[in-house]
């Protein structure tokens, strides 16, 4: 079985980008428990498994559970798909349909706003405090911490933080806090994120459109 690795929310000179294990013959790892082992196994913020490539049926796990949406996944098997000659106009997390897109070498999904609640959005006055910050902060839950770098433009710094437990100290680039905080912020944003990642959104009201650069790293063969 192979697992492909990409880079999800590469910067503008390609570097950055989170990394994202997609496992294409998803039946191949059947059932929530031993996906989750290999999730775990893999230790990538998460890992997504392909159902169905025809239908954009995908499933995400972290190194400690299940998700029903995650943007940095969803970017990154939208790419995978079209590389594999897979239209991938529709992808289908158990969140519910998630167009998807691509235009000017950036593959974009949107997602309703709601399915990326429940992570603490924290401003800070200046970007360099959000650089000065431990990895992860002290507290419990997931921690988006951000700052406006030119807030006419919709430019922020942001860095990600789990808490969960799991090995994931920071998130290099989180598509789901960038989708929140467009949300809450009412408005287009060019988020840098990590150490050298580029995040763009669409604020659509109910919506959220999300999308970034994704290069292929390696491809990983387990078992066999």
């Amino acid at each position: 079985m192979d697992v492909r690795v990409l880079r999800v929310f590469t910067g503008p000179d390609g570097s950055g980008g989170n990394l994202l294990g997609v496992v294409h013959d998803g039946p191949a790892v059947p059932g929530a428990a031993a996906r989750q082992r290999l999730a775990a196994g893999l230790g990538f913020s998460e890992t997504v498994f392909v159902d169905d490539p025809a239908r954009g049926q995908v499933d995400i796990f972290t190194p400690s559970g299940r998700l029903p949406f995650a943007g940095h996944p969803l970017v990154g098997v939208a790419r995978h798909l079209r590389q594999c000659g897979y239209a991938a106009d529709v992808l289908r997390p158990p969140a519910g349909d998630v167009p998807s897109w691509t235009a000017d070498g950036t593959t974009w999904i949107r997602a309703r706003a709601s399915w990326a609640a429940g992570r603490l959005l924290r401003q800070h006055a200046l970007p360099a405090d959000v650089d000065a910050l431990p990895a992860p902060p002290p507290g419990d839950g997931w921690l988006y911490a951000w700052s406006w770098q030119h807030e006419p433009t919709g430019r922020v710094r942001a860095r990600g933080f789990p808490r969960r437990g799991d090995g994931i100290a920071e998130d290099e680039a989180t598509g789901a806090a960038a989708v929140s905080l467009t949300a809450a912020l009412r408005r287009d944003l060019t988020i840098a994120q990590g150490s050298a990642s580029r995040i763009r959104t669409r604020y659509e009201g109910e919506y959220v459109t999300l999308g970034g650069g994704v290069d292929s790293v390696e491809v990983i063969t387990i078992g066999g």
